[in-house]
């Protein structure tokens, strides 16, 4: 009901604008047939609304795009899903063939076995090598004690020997003999001490025998780890979505076989695309004349070639800190979120065209772009003095924004004000009235500058 009261409302104002332009055209019409100098027409200041508005182009873009590989490497055998299709988190994407990650399983398992076996008699020698050091030692310390003392002992008796031998009180014989006696205690002390001195160099045997050990323990801890790795390959030989999403892209085919993403130098094989198109975006490029205008959260119109004539919504949710600077063209990338039913009807890789609304005026005072002139002073209009349309009168005005037909005017007129074309543009227009004969032209200018100032009011 609003609507069709507004559209009566509409069609009244436009017909008594037509009517009152039409009056206006016919006396002009009248004054030129008998001979009259033919004006150009005032416009009048009129109230609407206006948008400043940033044209733009892009391309349609979804929220993440995720390109899905295989941590295993093998024959596909089964590709559930075809692209387009939509996706649930925990779907089975792909399934290879896992003939190949089981080997492997097999390998690091014998490896593992053989880690630990190399482990276990390392251990075994050094507890042997200990054992051998602790009794050695117990037995050696003892025969070097006995030695020391026989040896003390056999020395001293060689000492008394020889004194009574030189004072002819014992005989040749006695004297060799403990002579013979000392000699062999000294040669028993020497091997018990060269026997201590094995037993230190038993000790290195045993720290070396040591750190074999610590070196299988650190083999047998990466053979655990390798083992693990292969069983992990054999359960990623089933790939699992991470996500919701459409299956946007997927170049390979079942019997194909793929190479792993991870122990591939080359990053392995794309099996699939997964998009999440629960919200789209367009990433725009604005000029750097234009990116001082725009600003995030700002209202944007989007249309497509694919559906034309339908306009969606969206808004600016980020602007480039940086530019980027194309064949001495600075541009800044804007992402654009598209809102309300575009998000189920737009593509991703459309291209779109884009109307950002940067900002709006509502209740406007309006005025035609080519009313206004400038100086170095600033913006001014001519108005007539009086009833006199061919006396005119400078008058300094502030403006707002444009849309490129009208634009606000912020100070220095006021509704229902009457300003003068420029007096070139003026001149020009006459001369054309003239040349066409006055009364047809000068309606359909004066309809053309209506529908001009209408225009900037439905903005």
């Amino acid at each position: 009901m609003k609507k069709l009261i507004l559209l009566i409302v509409v069609i009244a104002l436009v017909g008594g604008g037509v009517w009152f332009y039409r009056q206006r055209a016919a006396k002009a019409a009248a004054a030129a047939e008998n001979g009259e100098q033919l004006k150009a027409p005032p416009i009048t200041v009129m109230k609407g609304k206006i948008d400043l508005q940033v044209p733009t182009t892009g391309k349609l873009i979804s929220n993440l795009d995720v390109e899905i590989k295989s941590k295993a490497s093998g024959q596909i055998l089964r590709l559930p899903f075809d692209v387009s299709d939509k996706i649930t988190s925990g779907n089975l994407l792909c399934e290879l063939d896992p003939v190949d990650e089981k080997r492997n399983v097999s390998q690091r398992e014998a490896a593992l076995s053989s880690s630990q076996a190399r482990l276990i008699q390392a251990r075994e020698e050094l507890k042997i090598s200990e054992l051998d050091r602790d009794t050695r030692t117990s037995s050696t310390q003892a025969d070097l004690a006995n030695a020391v003392i026989r040896n003390r002992d056999a020395q001293a008796r060689l000492e008394r020997a020889k004194e009574l031998y030189d004072r002819q009180l014992v005989s040749k014989e006695e004297f060799d003999a403990a002579r013979t006696e000392a000699s062999n205690a000294s040669n028993s002390l020497l091997k018990a001490q060269l026997a201590i001195t094995d037993i230190k160099s038993l000790s290195n045997t045993i720290e070396i025998r040591r750190q074999s050990i610590k070196l299988n323990e650190a083999s047998l801890q990466q053979s655990s780890v390798d083992l693990e790795n292969a069983q992990q390959r054999l359960r990623e030989t089933k790939i699992f979505a991470p996500m919701n999403g459409v299956l946007t892209s997927r170049p390979v085919q079942p019997g194909q076989i793929i190479a792993s993403g991870v122990s591939n130098v080359g990053g392995g094989t794309t099996l699939m695309t997964l998009s999440d198109m629960s919200q789209l975006f367009v990433m725009a490029n604005v000029d750097e004349s234009d990116i001082g205008k725009v600003k995030p959260g700002q209202r944007c119109i989007i249309t497509a070639d694919a559906f034309a004539g339908k306009r969606f919504n969206g808004k600016v949710v980020r602007i480039a800190a940086k530019g980027v600077n194309n064949s001495n063209v600075v541009t800044f990338e804007v992402k654009i979120e598209v809102t309300g039913e575009g998000v189920n009807v737009l593509k991703p890789e459309m291209t779109t065209n884009v109307i950002i609304q940067a900002e709006r005026r509502e209740d406007a005072l309006l005025l035609p772009n080519e009313a206004i002139q400038f100086d170095r002073t600033g913006y001014y209009v001519d108005t007539p003095v009086g009833n006199d349309d061919t006396t005119r009168s400078t008058q300094r005005i502030k403006i707002g924004i444009t849309d490129g037909i009208n634009t606000e005017i912020l100070e220095g007129l006021s509704e229902n004000d009457d300003v003068l074309l420029p007096a070139v543009l003026a001149s020009k227009w006459v001369q054309g009235q003239a040349q066409a004969g006055g009364g047809n032209n000068l309606q359909r200018g004066m309809q053309r500058a209506t529908f001009s100032l209408s225009r900037g009011g439905r903005r």
